[in-house]
């Protein structure tokens, strides 16, 4: 239920995100590192609880939502996931046509190895470690076998039970996780900015960073377009709803941390809960479209700038690959290249300083793949609610709230 007072002036969750990623960089350069140091000590606690409650808010928003769409919840999982690797795919391949014309043109000459951008980040005065109690993989794969057992069991009492596991989730997703979001991200861009980092790598590949951000909101117009057309909606619209999740990734670079802003911003774009509760979460792990965009634009660009011969055919068996290789990639900030590392060097020959060109230049800018990511994630579930809907209406109608849960 929503909190929103009906009169009166509500400093909502977008302006509070851009002010402060814009406090975090205007104060970047002027803060002592006394000062920095302590969001940046407040930003690793609530950095820990985020790891830990990210298990917790995929099995409590996934399981109930599976078990309320009934028994033909095991085809809606596949065609969430269905789509989302085509997503996926289609970006990729996108990335890989587009480079192969662009970059070319727009990358320079030559370039030195890239220096660790962690290594410019000020330290936390103290660290508390909060290990959650199981993995994103093992949540995901828990919420499913128990969301498909609900769809078939008699018995209330474990419905039930997940179902008040699922208010329980919101209310951290709404009390704490939210109010403290803009203090997180202002540390976030309070620490890079102070570091310098992000400079060194836009001044070496500025080109191709301009062009993969290009790439990227050619991805969610197209992944809008088809979506407003498939629901009938306005696709722009729809899109800039979700903008407050395009700016929470921004700062957070996590798609799982920022589950509760898209899952918030997706329902009021016109999605049904009980769909977008299920489909937000999962998408959150399985659809990278952004990263994949940039991972293969920037492996072709390293690749360019080494000299490594490119071959077309090799370069779509990798983006094949990499897709799946997203789905196990955790929705942490550099997850996703974390997990392509291997491929990058059994599958295009990258050696270790080749490898950690890829990973500093991804890091320095992951925010704008997560980003496209999670955006791109309200399209997946709108068209999903869509196809449920003409389906399998009588759950689904069951919710007529448009108010999200996590208000």
């Amino acid at each position: 239920m929503s909190t929103e007072k009906s009169t009166g002036f509500r400093f909502g969750v977008l302006p509070q995100i851009v002010v402060a990623i814009a406090l975090g960089i205007l104060l970047g350069s002027v803060l002592p590192t006394w000062a920095t140091r302590i969001f940046v000590t407040f930003n690793d606690i609530f950095g820990q609880f985020l790891s830990f409650s990210i298990p917790l808010i995929i099995v409590g928003l996934i399981t109930p939502a599976i078990g309320e769409l009934g028994r033909g919840a095991g085809k809606w999982l596949a065609l969430t996931a269905g789509l989302a690797y085509a997503s996926t795919l289609f970006a990729g391949l996108m990335g890989l046509g587009a480079s192969l014309l662009v970059l070319p043109q727009v990358l320079p000459a030559e370039t030195g190895a890239l220096s660790n951008p962690e290594d410019a980040l000020l330290k936390p005065y103290f660290s508390i470690q909060i290990p959650p109690l199981f993995g994103v993989m093992t949540a995901l794969i828990l919420a499913f076998v128990i969301g498909v057992a609900l769809t078939t069991i008699e018995g209330r009492a474990l419905r039930t039970g997940f179902e008040e596991f699922r208010d329980i989730v919101n209310l951290v997703i709404s009390k704490i996780i939210i109010p403290l979001l803009p203090i997180y991200i202002f540390g976030i861009f309070l620490n890079m900015t102070q570091g310098g980092q992000v400079l060194t790598v836009i001044a070496t590949f500025l080109g191709v960073v301009v062009f993969v951000f290009i790439l990227t909101w050619i991805m969610l117009l197209l992944q809008y377009l088809v979506a407003g057309a498939v629901t009938g909606r306005n696709p722009f619209r729809m899109l800039g709803t979700m903008l407050p999740a395009y700016l929470t990734a921004l700062g957070t670079s996590s798609s799982a941390a920022t589950i509760p802003v898209t899952l918030r911003q997706s329902i009021k774009s016109g999605t049904s809960e009980p769909v977008a509760s299920f489909a937000i979460p999962l998408c959150a792990t399985i659809h990278l479209a952004g990263s994949t965009i940039k991972i293969t634009c920037f492996s072709l660009a390293v690749m360019m700038l080494s000299g490594i011969p490119i071959d077309p055919v090799l370069m779509i068996g990798f983006i094949c690959m990499l897709g799946v290789m997203m789905v196990a990639a955790p929705g942490v900030p550099g997850g996703a290249i974390v997990t392509a590392a291997g491929l990058l060097q059994s599958m295009l020959g990258f050696n270790e300083a080749q490898v950690g060109l890829m990973i500093a230049t991804y890091i320095a800018i992951d925010s704008f793949g997560t980003a496209t990511n999670v955006t791109g994630d309200g399209a997946i579930a709108a068209i999903v609610d869509r196809i449920i809907s003409r389906r399998h209406r009588p759950q689904i109608a069951q919710d007529s709230d448009p108010e999200p849960s996590t208000s």
